[in-house]
């Protein structure tokens, strides 16, 4: 018999989401900063083996949202919780456990087993954790609890061994040999972004979007033009820094990790331009790949 099915990882930003599903697909596919909502998209990670598959989701971090890009954000995490075969709902050891009650509520309804996902355990001792569990079973009395630490890769191989148990019984969704659902552009297009949260400070990488213009593959080489959209002069005028040294650095540490990513000589060449107020235009909105209504 085989099995398959999507386990959605839902949480507030920074707890640890998008490590502990590069963790679980074993393949970085969602970018990884210290910065809240580096994930704008939700993401799938495929792993197949012969009787099973199992479609990992990635989604933004539940924020109230202050403008149209949240908006859209803000439903690809809800959609994850009508979806969902098994839902792994992350939290950690900092944030409190009545951290936005009201999506947890709607966590509570959907019909999914949920396995609730306590990360950074390495960051507080046993008594600590005992309280938080505790805490926890109040909020989410269904939810089987799983402590971790995705950072050390400490109690994942648990966590793997539980969602392959509670799987349903399926044939596969996607073609055998797929690894995620996002063309090859997007990986493209997200790790110029993660460079962006890793440089710029401030308000700066929450402005920036990222288009790819050209994606030309041959044997050896794969050659990219990409394009950073800004919402002011001002903006643009940091992302390119003193006789263009900021975007030459983000361009040589997203090659790098392209070349990585891709097993490939990559040439990439980076522009950027001025689009005032994208976040809350709903048709640059669209033609970045969100759902804003």
């Amino acid at each position: 018999m085989h099995k398959a099915g999507f386990v959605n990882i839902v949480g507030n930003p920074n707890v640890g989401k998008s490590t502990l599903m590069n963790n679980l697909v074993g393949e970085r596919i969602s970018i990884i900063t210290s910065k809240a909502q580096t994930t704008r998209h939700r993401i799938m990670g495929i792993v197949n083996t012969e009787d099973m598959q199992i479609v990992y989701s990635d989604t933004p971090g539940v924020l109230e949202p202050n403008y149209k890009l949240q908006q859209s954000m803000l439903k690809f995490s809800q959609s994850a919780l009508s979806d969902a075969d098994v839902l792994l709902y992350v939290t950690d050891t900092v944030e409190t456990a009545d951290k936005n009650k009201s999506f947890i509520d709607k966590v509570n309804k959907q019909p999914a087993p949920i396995i609730l996902v306590i990360n950074k355990i390495d960051l507080i001792d046993q008594q600590k954790l005992e309280t938080l569990v505790a805490e926890w079973k109040n909020m989410l009395p269904t939810a089987e609890i799983i402590p971790l630490s995705a950072k050390l890769n400490f109690n994942v191989d648990y966590l793997l061994k539980r969602i392959k148990e509670l799987l349903p019984d399926s044939p596969p969704f996607f073609e055998k040999d797929a690894m995620t659902d996002k063309p090859a552009r997007f990986f493209v297009t997200e790790i110029i972004r993660e460079k962006i949260l890793e440089i710029y400070d401030k308000e700066v990488p929450y402005s920036c979007e990222v288009a790819v213009e050209q994606f030309k593959e041959s044997d050896k080489l794969i050659s990219i033009n990409a394009i950073i959209f800004v919402e002011r002069d001002s903006q643009k005028g940091i992302i390119i820094g003193k006789q263009g040294s900021a975007l030459k650095k983000v361009g040589t540490l997203a090659r790098k990790d392209l070349e990585v990513f891709f097993q490939k000589k990559i040439f990439l060449e980076i522009h950027v331009k001025v689009e005032k107020d994208w976040r809350s235009r709903d048709n640059k909105l669209k033609s970045f790949g969100y759902n804003p209504e």
